[in-house]
């Protein structure tokens, strides 16, 4: 089981991963070996996560999900393919992680305090008494 909070984790059967070829580092063995991950977590087959977690984490996911639901996961920072699958389940349990706290509560509206309306007004009368030392006067006024 892949732990992602203390009451979700996630079957590795619900993902699929397919290996192809990674540009980046390696050298000649980038040409050989197929050391990128693909990883797929299927939003709409899975049992492991509560409706309203799923509801975050399809909006969480952005670009990663597919038309069918489907996160996908691309993973080729490593040169070998086991920190790069371990990499992308890492990547997979933080956007879970992510989906998995609440939101929090909207912002209730607040007034300012007398008191900070009334220094606010003496800070902008100490600066227009600043800005007007500052003015030229002619003879003409």
């Amino acid at each position: 089981m892949l732990r992602v909070t203390d009451t979700i984790s996630i079957d590795p059967a619900e993902l699929e991963e397919a290996f192809v070829r990674a540009s980046g580092p390696g050298g000649q063995n980038v040409n050989k070996v197929s050391t990128a991950v693909q990883l797929r977590f299927d939003t709409r087959a899975t049992r492991s996560l509560p409706v309203d977690v799923l509801e975050r984490l399809r909006r969480l996911a952005g670009h990663r999900l597919t038309a069918d639901g489907v996160i996908v996961i691309t993973a080729a920072r490593f040169r070998t393919q086991a920190r790069n699958r371990e990499d992308a389940r890492d990547r997979l349990v933080e956007l879970i992680r992510q989906a998995a706290a609440p939101p929090p509560p909207p912002r209730r509206a607040t007034k300012p305090t007398y008191a900070s309306t009334v220094r606010r007004r003496d800070a902008k009368r100490r600066h227009g008494a600043v800005k007007a030392l500052r003015r030229v006067r002619s003879d003409d006024d």
